[in-house]
């Protein structure tokens, strides 16, 4: 049997936050970071720490969840710079940026479980749904990793890890 549009794009949604693959998923990468871990910067201009990371990550899934379902859109932010910003401390906040993250995500994994076989075959302006998914996709990929190396240079990524 052949395998939908959609159930390509959810194996690989669902690799980019909750399953081992090729590289850690990133509810792995988020796993166990406190909040003095989250805001911690390596030296230089173009860090970014873990917090304003996973702000800039809901960002763009709240904007793309917000497209597929039709609703009227968010504010654009100034810049993509605007979408790692970071506004609150302490480990409750933290954890509540982190739940926003892994509840968007959630919300969009049903959209896209719904989407038809026509998912790529967009008349609409802009790219076609299924596009946009797997753009995030290498999106989320791309930035776990760079989470991975900040919990690197900080020190608080397991030195040996066991996957399957």
């Amino acid at each position: 049997m052949q395998n939908k549009i959609s159930d390509v794009l959810l194996q690989n949604w669902d690799y980019v936050m909750d399953i081992e693959d090729w590289a850690p998923p990133l509810s792995a990468a988020l796993e166990g970071v406190t909040s003095e871990q989250a805001v911690w910067k390596p030296q230089g201009e173009a860090g970014n720490s873990i917090w304003e990371t996973v702000n800039h990550l809901t960002y763009y899934k709240e904007r793309l969840l917000i497209k597929l379902k039709g609703l009227p859109k968010l504010p654009e932010a100034e810049s993509n710079d605007a979408t790692f910003t970071v506004t609150e401390s302490g480990e409750e906040a933290w954890e509540q940026a982190v739940a926003k993250l892994k509840q968007v995500h959630a919300s969009l994994r049903e959209v896209i479980e719904a989407l038809e076989e026509g998912a790529y075959d967009w008349g609409g302006s802009g790219h076609a749904p299924g596009e946009e998914v797997m753009s995030l996709i290498l999106h989320d990929s791309y930035h776990t990793g760079q989470i991975v190396l900040v919990r690197k240079l900080q020190g608080s990524w397991p030195t040996n890890r066991s996957f399957n």
